[in-house]
């Protein structure tokens, strides 16, 4: 009876080419999955200052008076603070909440207001796919 020393080269060669091609098909996701983690920094900080401002609307009934930070009683550099928080704006005419992330695109993350608590969501981090 003959004994067996071990696995062959070719064997080895077929387990490492099966293993590189695992590595080529899940780094890619695995990249943009933990991307999209990071920009959900982005959303949570967005959400503080969307409250502020919804209370500051329905107290006044008009979005323009709630169009600056100082109106709503927020502190954006606080609510931005994050790694993964570039920065956080609102627009003094429309009174959107624009939010810029630290991902590979730097998506812009866009939440306008509406009179009737309706809020719309744009900006680039749609189409990048990260939010």
């Amino acid at each position: 009876m003959k004994k067996n020393q071990g696995f062959t080269l070719i064997e080895l060669m077929i387990v490492v080419a099966i293993i590189g091609i695992l590595a080529a098909v899940a780094l890619p996701k695995y990249n943009k999955f933990a991307e999209k983690a990071q920009y959900s920094n982005v959303t949570l900080a967005v959400d503080s200052v969307k409250s502020a401002m919804e209370v500051c609307i329905q107290i006044n009934s008009n979005i323009s008076e709630c169009n600056t930070s100082s109106k709503i009683g927020i502190d954006l550099s606080t609510a931005a603070r994050s790694d993964y928080v570039a920065s956080i704006t609102i627009n003094n005419t429309s009174g959107a909440i624009e939010a810029i992330g630290v991902d590979s695109n730097s998506s812009t993350y866009i939440l306008t207001p509406s009179i009737n608590g309706i809020w719309s969501k744009s900006g680039t981090c749609i189409a990048n796919g990260v939010c």
